[in-house]
Protein backbone atom coordinates (compact mmCIF):
# COMPACT_ATOMS: atom_id res chain seq x y z
CA UNK A 1 0.00 0.00 0.00
CA UNK A 2 1.49 3.81 -1.00
CA UNK A 3 1.79 6.42 1.24
CA UNK A 4 0.87 9.98 1.27
CA UNK A 5 4.43 10.69 0.78
CA UNK A 6 4.70 8.41 -2.34
CA UNK A 7 1.59 9.56 -3.64
CA UNK A 8 2.91 12.94 -3.77
CA UNK A 9 6.15 11.75 -5.63
CA UNK A 10 3.73 9.78 -8.21
CA UNK A 11 2.18 13.54 -8.75
CA UNK A 12 5.40 15.21 -8.64
CA UNK A 13 7.16 12.62 -11.49
CA UNK A 14 3.68 13.54 -13.42
CA UNK A 15 4.48 17.44 -12.90
CA UNK A 16 7.64 17.59 -13.85
CA UNK A 17 8.14 21.14 -12.60
CA UNK A 18 11.04 23.99 -12.68
CA UNK A 19 11.59 23.23 -8.89
CA UNK A 20 14.85 25.23 -9.27
CA UNK A 21 12.93 28.47 -8.42
CA UNK A 22 9.82 27.11 -6.46
CA UNK A 23 10.51 23.99 -4.41
CA UNK A 24 11.51 25.46 -0.78
CA UNK A 25 9.27 29.07 -1.29
CA UNK A 26 7.27 29.77 1.80
CA UNK A 27 4.86 31.74 2.28
CA UNK A 28 2.90 34.06 5.19
CA UNK A 29 -0.35 34.41 3.81
CA UNK A 30 -3.43 33.79 5.49
CA UNK A 31 -5.05 29.85 4.85
CA UNK A 32 -7.48 29.59 1.65
CA UNK A 33 -10.14 27.20 1.77
CA UNK A 34 -10.89 24.70 -0.60
CA UNK A 35 -11.64 25.87 -3.81
CA UNK A 36 -15.09 26.29 -4.49
CA UNK A 37 -17.94 24.47 -6.68
CA UNK A 38 -17.22 23.39 -10.59
CA UNK A 39 -18.85 27.27 -11.98
CA UNK A 40 -21.28 26.89 -15.15
CA UNK A 41 -20.04 27.15 -18.64
CA UNK A 42 -20.36 30.96 -20.16
CA UNK A 43 -20.97 31.80 -23.28
CA UNK A 44 -20.45 35.04 -25.08
CA UNK A 45 -23.23 37.19 -24.98
CA UNK A 46 -24.14 38.43 -28.42
CA UNK A 47 -23.26 42.04 -28.52
CA UNK A 48 -19.75 41.21 -26.20
CA UNK A 49 -16.57 41.66 -28.30
CA UNK A 50 -13.94 39.42 -29.39
CA UNK A 51 -11.01 38.92 -27.34
CA UNK A 52 -7.94 40.85 -29.44
CA UNK A 53 -5.69 41.25 -26.71
CA UNK A 54 -3.75 38.36 -24.79
CA UNK A 55 -1.52 38.79 -21.81
CA UNK A 56 0.27 35.46 -21.43
CA UNK A 57 2.14 35.07 -18.30
CA UNK A 58 5.20 32.86 -18.97
CA UNK A 59 5.11 32.48 -22.63
CA UNK A 60 8.44 31.27 -23.49
CA UNK A 61 8.17 27.13 -21.66
CA UNK A 62 6.38 24.24 -23.59
CA UNK A 63 2.64 25.60 -23.54
CA UNK A 64 3.20 28.73 -23.57
CA UNK A 65 4.31 29.18 -26.93
CA UNK A 66 1.49 27.29 -28.74
CA UNK A 67 -0.53 29.55 -27.16
CA UNK A 68 0.89 32.00 -28.11
CA UNK A 69 1.34 31.00 -31.73
CA UNK A 70 -2.66 29.97 -31.87
CA UNK A 71 -3.47 33.48 -30.71
CA UNK A 72 -1.30 34.69 -33.49
CA UNK A 73 -2.97 32.50 -35.86
CA UNK A 74 -6.10 34.71 -35.30
CA UNK A 75 -4.29 37.84 -35.44
CA UNK A 76 -4.82 38.66 -31.78
CA UNK A 77 -2.09 40.85 -30.02
CA UNK A 78 -0.28 39.44 -27.53
CA UNK A 79 1.72 40.30 -24.68
CA UNK A 80 4.11 38.07 -22.84
CA UNK A 81 5.06 38.84 -19.52
CA UNK A 82 7.94 36.92 -17.83
CA UNK A 83 11.62 37.43 -16.34
CA UNK A 84 13.31 37.38 -19.85
CA UNK A 85 15.18 34.46 -18.93
CA UNK A 86 14.14 31.46 -20.99
CA UNK A 87 14.56 31.53 -24.43
CA UNK A 88 14.03 35.58 -24.93
CA UNK A 89 14.61 35.11 -28.21
CA UNK A 90 11.34 33.69 -29.07
CA UNK A 91 8.86 36.11 -30.92
CA UNK A 92 10.71 38.97 -31.53
CA UNK A 93 7.86 40.98 -32.93
CA UNK A 94 5.55 40.52 -29.97
CA UNK A 95 5.73 42.94 -26.74
CA UNK A 96 7.51 41.83 -23.97
CA UNK A 97 6.99 43.04 -20.45
CA UNK A 98 9.71 42.09 -17.93
CA UNK A 99 9.07 40.84 -14.59
CA UNK A 100 9.02 38.58 -11.98
CA UNK A 101 5.61 36.91 -10.47
CA UNK A 102 6.69 37.09 -6.98
CA UNK A 103 6.15 40.53 -6.02
CA UNK A 104 8.08 42.42 -9.46
CA UNK A 105 4.38 43.31 -10.98
CA UNK A 106 4.67 46.57 -11.60
CA UNK A 107 5.05 46.12 -15.49
CA UNK A 108 1.63 44.95 -15.52
CA UNK A 109 -0.06 48.08 -13.57
CA UNK A 110 -2.00 50.64 -16.07
CA UNK A 111 -2.94 48.21 -18.77
CA UNK A 112 -5.29 46.25 -19.99
CA UNK A 113 -6.42 43.59 -22.08
CA UNK A 114 -9.01 41.38 -22.96
CA UNK A 115 -7.73 38.04 -21.21
CA UNK A 116 -4.69 36.54 -19.24
CA UNK A 117 -3.58 33.04 -19.74
CA UNK A 118 -1.84 32.28 -16.98
CA UNK A 119 0.90 29.26 -17.93
CA UNK A 120 3.52 29.64 -15.16
CA UNK A 121 1.29 29.38 -11.80
CA UNK A 122 2.05 27.28 -8.68
CA UNK A 123 1.59 28.46 -5.44
CA UNK A 124 -1.63 30.79 -4.35
CA UNK A 125 -0.23 33.68 -3.18
CA UNK A 126 1.51 34.07 -6.79
CA UNK A 127 -1.28 33.76 -8.45
CA UNK A 128 -3.66 35.32 -6.36
CA UNK A 129 -1.19 38.64 -6.62
CA UNK A 130 -1.21 38.65 -10.35
CA UNK A 131 -5.16 38.11 -10.73
CA UNK A 132 -5.68 41.06 -7.90
CA UNK A 133 -3.74 43.21 -10.17
CA UNK A 134 -5.62 42.28 -13.23
CA UNK A 135 -8.95 42.18 -11.93
CA UNK A 136 -9.71 45.35 -13.11
CA UNK A 137 -7.91 44.99 -16.32
CA UNK A 138 -8.90 42.07 -17.94
CA UNK A 139 -12.29 40.36 -18.06
CA UNK A 140 -11.20 36.71 -18.17
CA UNK A 141 -8.35 34.74 -16.16
CA UNK A 142 -7.50 30.97 -17.67
CA UNK A 143 -5.62 29.55 -15.00
CA UNK A 144 -3.58 26.07 -16.30
CA UNK A 145 -4.02 23.85 -13.34
CA UNK A 146 -3.44 20.05 -13.64
CA UNK A 147 -5.52 16.71 -12.89
CA UNK A 148 -3.43 16.31 -9.98
CA UNK A 149 -5.59 18.46 -8.20
CA UNK A 150 -8.09 16.05 -7.36
CA UNK A 151 -7.72 14.71 -4.30
CA UNK A 152 -8.16 11.06 -5.14
CA UNK A 153 -7.88 8.73 -8.29
CA UNK A 154 -9.71 5.96 -7.39
CA UNK A 155 -12.43 6.73 -9.40
CA UNK A 156 -12.84 5.43 -13.16
CA UNK A 157 -14.19 8.68 -14.92
CA UNK A 158 -13.51 11.53 -12.48
CA UNK A 159 -15.62 14.77 -13.42
CA UNK A 160 -14.93 18.41 -12.60
CA UNK A 161 -17.03 18.58 -9.29
CA UNK A 162 -14.84 15.52 -7.71
CA UNK A 163 -13.08 16.57 -4.54
CA UNK A 164 -9.77 18.23 -4.88
CA UNK A 165 -6.89 17.66 -3.14
CA UNK A 166 -5.88 19.31 0.44
CA UNK A 167 -3.06 19.93 2.25
CA UNK A 168 -2.40 20.35 5.82
CA UNK A 169 -1.36 23.59 5.98
CA UNK A 170 -2.61 25.89 3.15
CA UNK A 171 0.63 28.56 3.81
CA UNK A 172 3.16 26.11 2.77
CA UNK A 173 4.71 26.25 -0.37
CA UNK A 174 6.61 23.46 -1.25
CA UNK A 175 5.32 22.65 -4.55
CA UNK A 176 7.46 19.50 -5.25
CA UNK A 177 5.29 17.99 -2.00
CA UNK A 178 1.93 19.30 -2.40
CA UNK A 179 1.67 20.08 -6.08
CA UNK A 180 -1.94 19.44 -6.70
CA UNK A 181 -3.82 20.39 -3.66
CA UNK A 182 -1.24 24.20 -4.06
CA UNK A 183 -2.80 23.81 -7.96
CA UNK A 184 -6.02 23.20 -6.54
CA UNK A 185 -5.67 26.41 -3.87
CA UNK A 186 -4.14 28.47 -6.94
CA UNK A 187 -7.66 27.64 -8.79
CA UNK A 188 -9.76 28.78 -5.86
CA UNK A 189 -7.66 32.05 -5.27
CA UNK A 190 -7.87 32.84 -9.24
CA UNK A 191 -11.44 32.57 -8.65
CA UNK A 192 -11.94 34.74 -5.55
CA UNK A 193 -10.11 37.55 -7.31
CA UNK A 194 -12.25 37.36 -10.55
CA UNK A 195 -15.55 35.53 -9.11
CA UNK A 196 -17.08 34.34 -12.62
CA UNK A 197 -14.87 35.20 -14.98
CA UNK A 198 -11.92 32.77 -14.20
CA UNK A 199 -11.35 29.43 -16.86
CA UNK A 200 -9.97 26.88 -14.79
CA UNK A 201 -8.01 24.09 -16.89
CA UNK A 202 -7.13 20.60 -16.01
CA UNK A 203 -4.35 19.19 -17.77
CA UNK A 204 -3.42 15.59 -18.12
CA UNK A 205 0.27 14.92 -19.21
CA UNK A 206 0.86 17.30 -21.80
CA UNK A 207 2.76 15.94 -25.17
CA UNK A 208 3.99 16.87 -28.59
CA UNK A 209 6.54 19.23 -30.14
CA UNK A 210 8.71 21.24 -27.66
CA UNK A 211 8.02 18.67 -24.57
CA UNK A 212 11.12 18.97 -22.22
CA UNK A 213 9.94 16.08 -19.87
CA UNK A 214 10.17 12.84 -22.37
CA UNK A 215 7.56 11.78 -20.63
CA UNK A 216 5.59 10.70 -23.77
CA UNK A 217 8.63 11.02 -26.00
CA UNK A 218 10.74 8.08 -24.10
CA UNK A 219 7.91 5.18 -25.36
CA UNK A 220 8.62 6.53 -29.50
CA UNK A 221 12.32 6.81 -28.90
CA UNK A 222 12.40 3.47 -27.19
CA UNK A 223 10.67 1.79 -29.31
CA UNK A 224 12.29 2.94 -32.40
CA UNK A 225 15.97 1.42 -31.18
CA UNK A 226 14.31 -1.89 -31.23
CA UNK A 227 15.08 -5.34 -29.13
CA UNK A 228 13.12 -6.36 -26.07
CA UNK A 229 11.06 -3.81 -24.46
CA UNK A 230 9.43 -3.29 -21.01
CA UNK A 231 6.11 -2.43 -21.17
CA UNK A 232 4.29 -2.04 -17.37
CA UNK A 233 1.35 -3.55 -16.85
CA UNK A 234 -1.56 -4.67 -19.15
CA UNK A 235 -1.82 -3.90 -22.75
CA UNK A 236 -5.49 -3.01 -21.60
CA UNK A 237 -4.42 -0.27 -19.15
CA UNK A 238 -6.13 3.12 -20.02
CA UNK A 239 -3.35 5.57 -20.82
CA UNK A 240 -4.10 9.77 -21.64
CA UNK A 241 -2.48 12.41 -23.30
CA UNK A 242 -3.15 15.62 -24.55
CA UNK A 243 -1.22 16.98 -27.77
CA UNK A 244 -0.22 20.65 -26.76
CA UNK A 245 -1.41 21.85 -29.96
CA UNK A 246 -4.94 20.74 -29.04
CA UNK A 247 -4.88 21.86 -26.29
CA UNK A 248 -3.77 25.68 -27.24
CA UNK A 249 -6.49 25.59 -29.53
CA UNK A 250 -8.76 24.67 -27.13
CA UNK A 251 -7.08 27.59 -24.77
CA UNK A 252 -8.11 30.04 -27.42
CA UNK A 253 -11.47 29.19 -28.29
CA UNK A 254 -12.49 29.20 -24.47
CA UNK A 255 -11.31 33.04 -24.67
CA UNK A 256 -13.54 33.83 -27.70
CA UNK A 257 -16.28 31.88 -26.23
CA UNK A 258 -16.34 32.58 -22.78
CA UNK A 259 -15.92 29.35 -21.20
CA UNK A 260 -15.77 29.63 -18.00
CA UNK A 261 -15.23 27.11 -15.22
CA UNK A 262 -13.56 23.97 -14.78
CA UNK A 263 -12.47 22.03 -17.59
CA UNK A 264 -10.32 18.78 -17.73
CA UNK A 265 -8.25 19.01 -20.48
CA UNK A 266 -7.48 15.12 -21.34
CA UNK A 267 -6.84 12.77 -24.72
CA UNK A 268 -7.34 11.38 -27.03
CA UNK A 269 -11.08 11.09 -27.05
CA UNK A 270 -11.22 8.13 -25.42
CA UNK A 271 -9.01 7.08 -23.17
CA UNK A 272 -6.06 4.63 -25.35
CA UNK A 273 -5.03 1.14 -24.05
CA UNK A 274 -1.53 1.12 -23.38
CA UNK A 275 -0.87 -1.85 -25.59
CA UNK A 276 -2.43 0.08 -28.78
CA UNK A 277 0.00 3.13 -27.94
CA UNK A 278 3.07 0.98 -27.87
CA UNK A 279 1.74 -0.65 -31.53
CA UNK A 280 1.42 3.08 -32.90
CA UNK A 281 5.15 3.71 -31.85
CA UNK A 282 5.89 0.41 -33.60
CA UNK A 283 4.35 1.38 -36.70
CA UNK A 284 5.01 5.26 -36.90
CA UNK A 285 8.82 4.01 -36.08
CA UNK A 286 9.05 0.56 -38.32
CA UNK A 287 10.93 -1.02 -35.36
CA UNK A 288 11.31 -4.54 -34.84
CA UNK A 289 10.69 -3.96 -31.04
CA UNK A 290 9.17 -6.98 -28.84
CA UNK A 291 7.21 -6.19 -26.23
CA UNK A 292 7.30 -7.94 -23.16
CA UNK A 293 4.46 -7.11 -20.15
CA UNK A 294 5.69 -7.16 -16.80
CA UNK A 295 2.45 -7.56 -13.94
CA UNK A 296 2.37 -4.69 -11.04
CA UNK A 297 3.00 -6.92 -8.64
CA UNK A 298 6.46 -7.80 -10.18
CA UNK A 299 7.30 -4.17 -10.96
CA UNK A 300 6.57 -3.06 -7.02
CA UNK A 301 8.49 -5.98 -6.05
CA UNK A 302 11.70 -4.38 -8.39
CA UNK A 303 10.82 -0.88 -6.70
CA UNK A 304 10.13 0.51 -9.83
CA UNK A 305 8.93 4.51 -9.21
CA UNK A 306 5.46 5.56 -10.93
CA UNK A 307 6.06 8.02 -12.84
CA UNK A 308 9.65 7.75 -13.44
CA UNK A 309 10.46 4.31 -14.82
CA UNK A 310 6.76 3.83 -16.42
CA UNK A 311 6.12 7.26 -17.68
CA UNK A 312 2.37 8.21 -19.23
CA UNK A 313 1.07 4.50 -17.35
CA UNK A 314 -0.51 3.76 -14.22
CA UNK A 315 -1.75 0.60 -12.81
CA UNK A 316 -5.86 0.03 -13.89
CA UNK A 317 -6.82 -0.77 -10.52
CA UNK A 318 -6.15 0.39 -6.76
CA UNK A 319 -5.72 4.21 -5.92
CA UNK A 320 -4.64 4.85 -9.26
CA UNK A 321 -7.05 3.33 -11.42
CA UNK A 322 -9.29 6.42 -12.84
CA UNK A 323 -5.92 8.14 -13.00
CA UNK A 324 -5.69 7.28 -17.15
CA UNK A 325 -9.81 7.74 -17.62
CA UNK A 326 -10.02 11.13 -16.72
CA UNK A 327 -13.82 12.31 -18.15
CA UNK A 328 -13.52 14.86 -20.90
CA UNK A 329 -16.77 15.69 -21.95
CA UNK A 330 -17.62 19.07 -20.71
CA UNK A 331 -13.86 20.05 -22.65
CA UNK A 332 -15.52 18.29 -25.74
CA UNK A 333 -19.07 19.97 -25.45
CA UNK A 334 -16.81 23.49 -26.09
CA UNK A 335 -14.99 22.69 -29.01
CA UNK A 336 -11.74 20.19 -27.72
CA UNK A 337 -10.76 18.62 -30.98
CA UNK A 338 -7.96 15.98 -30.79
CA UNK A 339 -5.45 15.26 -33.95
CA UNK A 340 -4.78 11.38 -33.93
CA UNK A 341 -1.65 9.69 -31.86
CA UNK A 342 0.23 8.41 -34.97
CA UNK A 343 0.42 12.40 -35.72
CA UNK A 344 1.28 13.08 -32.59
CA UNK A 345 4.30 10.21 -32.42
CA UNK A 346 5.30 11.43 -35.65
CA UNK A 347 5.91 15.23 -34.94
CA UNK A 348 7.22 14.39 -30.98
CA UNK A 349 9.67 12.25 -32.74
CA UNK A 350 10.70 14.95 -35.84
CA UNK A 351 11.51 17.68 -32.63
CA UNK A 352 13.54 14.91 -30.54
CA UNK A 353 15.39 14.43 -33.23
CA UNK A 354 16.23 17.95 -33.99
CA UNK A 355 17.42 18.54 -30.63
CA UNK A 356 21.45 18.81 -30.23
CA UNK A 357 23.39 15.53 -29.56
CA UNK A 358 23.97 15.80 -26.06
CA UNK A 359 19.90 16.02 -25.17
CA UNK A 360 19.44 13.39 -26.49
CA UNK A 361 21.62 11.00 -25.52
CA UNK A 362 20.01 11.41 -22.34
CA UNK A 363 16.37 10.86 -21.58
CA UNK A 364 14.74 12.58 -18.69
CA UNK A 365 12.11 10.14 -18.16
CA UNK A 366 11.82 6.54 -18.43
CA UNK A 367 13.93 3.07 -18.04
CA UNK A 368 17.95 3.46 -17.68
CA UNK A 369 18.77 1.00 -20.66
CA UNK A 370 20.45 -0.85 -17.82
CA UNK A 371 17.68 -0.79 -15.15
CA UNK A 372 15.10 -2.01 -17.91
CA UNK A 373 17.80 -5.14 -18.87
CA UNK A 374 17.82 -5.63 -14.83
CA UNK A 375 13.97 -5.73 -14.54
CA UNK A 376 13.69 -7.77 -17.59
CA UNK A 377 15.67 -10.57 -16.89
CA UNK A 378 14.53 -10.77 -13.35
CA UNK A 379 11.09 -11.25 -14.65
CA UNK A 380 12.36 -13.82 -17.12
CA UNK A 381 14.18 -15.48 -14.25
CA UNK A 382 10.62 -15.53 -12.64
CA UNK A 383 9.39 -16.90 -15.26
CA UNK A 384 11.80 -19.64 -16.10
CA UNK A 385 13.54 -20.58 -12.97
CA UNK A 386 14.98 -23.24 -14.45
CA UNK A 387 17.05 -21.04 -17.64
CA UNK A 388 20.48 -20.16 -16.95
CA UNK A 389 21.60 -16.42 -16.65
CA UNK A 390 23.02 -15.64 -19.94
CA UNK A 391 27.14 -14.88 -19.79
CA UNK A 392 28.45 -11.80 -20.39
CA UNK A 393 28.79 -11.08 -24.27
CA UNK A 394 32.38 -11.39 -25.76
CA UNK A 395 33.76 -7.80 -27.10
Amino acid sequence: MSTPASRRRFLAACAALPWANLACQRSTSPATTPPLADQPTIASKPEAPKATRLLVLGGTGFLGPHVVEAALAKQWEVTLFNRGKTRPELFPDVEKLQGDRDGKLDALRGRSWDAVVDTSGYVPRIVGDSAKLLADAARQYVFISSISAYASFTKVGIVETDPVATMPDPKVEIVKEFYGALKALCEHTAETAMPGRVTNVRPGYIVGPGDPTDRFTYWPVRIAKGGDVVAPGKPTDPVQFIDVRDLSAWIVGAIENRHLGIYNLCGPREPAPMGDFLNTCIEVTGSDAKITWIDTPFLEAQKVELGGDTPIWTPSEGEYAGFGTVSNAKAITTGLKFRDTPTTVKDTLAYFHGLPRERRNTLRAGWQPQREAEVLAAYRAKENPTTKKPGKRAA
